[in-house]
C-alpha cells in the first residue's frame, strides 16, 4: 500500500469462543442473528416504503426506504449494498441499517438485479460488470431523497460496488460525501480460489442460492434458454465461466472477473473519503490483497485478527462490531 493511504491495526476482540473466522462467518448469516433482529430492530422494516428505480437504460432495481423519527433532521442518507445472492432482507443489512436509523439517519436497502426475488424486474441476468445500473440507482435515490450527506456503503460484493460507486459519482453527478465497505471483494480471481478452497459449506451456501435464483429466472421467462440443465450441475468456476460466455460481453472467465476488480491501484484515484473494514482471519476474501492496494490519501484501511466474512461478531448478543464501526468513522468523517 502506498504511504497515501492510511492503515490501523483496529481494536475488535472478540471472546476465545467466538474467535474462529468460519463461527464469525456462519453466525453473521444465521437464522439466531435473525431472531435477534426481530427482537430489536424491527422499526427498520415498519418504516420500508417500497421503490422501483428507473435506473437507465430500460433497468428497473428495486429498495425499501426507511425514514427515521429521532431527530427533527436526518443525520444523513445511507444506502446499503448487500453481497452475492444476498438482499435487502440479509442479516448484515437489517442489522446496520436498524443501527443506523436509530441513530438519526435516513435508511435505503437497494436490491441487486435478480436478487431479493426481483428476477422479473429485468430481462437479462444479473453479473457482477453491471455498474452503470447501480450508479443509476444511486443517482435516482439522490433525486428522490433530499436528505444530505448522502453515504453509500457495502458488504462483500456490495462493498466491491459500493467502491466502484464512489469512483464514478463525480462524474455522474452524485454527491457522494463518504463510502464504506465491509470486507469487500478485492480481486475477483482470488476470491473465486479462496471460495474453491475453503471448506465445503462456502461453495455449497452460494451454489444452492445461486442454483434457485437461476431457476427462477428461467421460470419467468421460459420463450429463452438461460442455461441448459446439465451446466447447473457444476461448480461454481464452471457455472460463472457458463454464463459469462453466455450472456455478457467477455470472451472469457478471467476478463469477466478482471471486469469488476479493484486490487493495486484501481482505488488510487477514488476522491470521496471511503473506510474499507476486514478480518486478517476472512475465509473467502485474502487479505493479502488489502495489503497490496494503493490507496488514495482520504481513504483509510482497517485490519483486525478476527472477524471471519462479515462477521465482526462481539459477543454472544450476536451484535456486530463493525455497525460501531460504520458510526464511529461516519461521526468522524462526517462531523455529525
Amino acid at each position: 500500500m502506498t504511504d497515501s493511504g492510511q492503515i490501523d491495526s483496529g481494536t475488535f476482540d472478540p471472546p476465545r469462543l467466538l474467535r474462529n473466522a468460519h463461527v464469525q462467518s456462519v453466525l453473521s448469516s444465521s437464522f439466531l442473528r435473525r431472531a435477534a433482529f426481530r427482537r430489536h430492530g424491527d422499526a427498520l422494516e415498519r418504516a420500508a416504503v417500497e421503490h422501483v428505480l428507473d435506473c437507465g437504460g430500460g433497468v428497473r432495481l428495486q429498495g425499501f426506504f426507511s425514514a427515521q423519527h429521532r431527530t427533527p433532521e436526518p443525520r444523513a442518507l445511507v444506502v446499503l449494498l448487500h453481497g452475492w445472492e444476498g438482499s435487502a432482507q440479509s442479516n448484515y443489512i437489517l442489522h446496520t441499517g436498524a443501527r443506523l436509523l436509530a441513530e438519526g439517519c435516513d435508511v435505503f436497502r437497494l436490491n441487486f438485479r435478480d436478487h431479493g426475488g426481483t428476477q422479473h424486474l429485468n430481462r437479462e441476468l444479473f453479473h457482477s460488470c453491471r455498474i452503470g445500473e447501480v450508479v443509476g440507482a444511486v443517482a435516482e435515490i439522490a433525486r428522490r431523497f433530499p436528505t444530505r450527506p448522502l453515504v453509500i456503503g457495502g458488504f462483500s460484493l456490495g462493498g466491491n460496488f459500493a467502491l466502484r460507486v464512489a469512483l464514478r459519482a463525480p462524474d455522474a453527478g452524485i454527491p457522494l460525501a463518504w463510502t464504506f465497505a465491509v470486507c469487500p471483494v478485492i480481486s475477483p480471481r482470488a476470491g473465486l480460489a479462496a471460495i474453491e478452497s475453503a471448506p465445503w459449506f462456502y461453495e455449497f451456501y452460494f451454489m444452492r442460492k445461486w442454483r434457485e435464483s437461476l431457476r427462477r429466472k428461467q421460470a419467468l421467462f421460459p420463450e429463452r434458454e438461460l442455461f441448459a440443465r446439465e451446466e447447473l450441475r457444476g461448480g461454481l468456476r464452471d457455472l460463472t465461466r457458463n454464463l459469462v460466455e453466455r450472456h455478457t460481453e467477455f470472451d472469457t472467465l478471467e476478463n469477466y472477473l478482471d471486469g469488476y476488480s479493484i486490487a493495486g491501484d484501481t482505488l488510487a484515484a477514488l476522491d470521496i473519503p471511503a473506510n474499507i473494514l476486514t478480518a486478517e482471519d476472512d475465509p473467502v476474501i485474502p487479505v493479502g490483497n488489502f495489503r497490496a492496494l494503493k490507496l488514495a490519501p482520504t481513504t483509510e484501511l482497517t485490519i483486525v485478527p478476527h472477524g471471519g466474512h462479515c462477521g465482526f461478531i462481539r459477543d454472544f448478543s450476536l451484535r456486530s462490531w463493525a455497525e460501531d464501526f460504520i458510526l464511529a468513522q461516519m461521526r468522524r468523517r462526517l462531523g455529525i
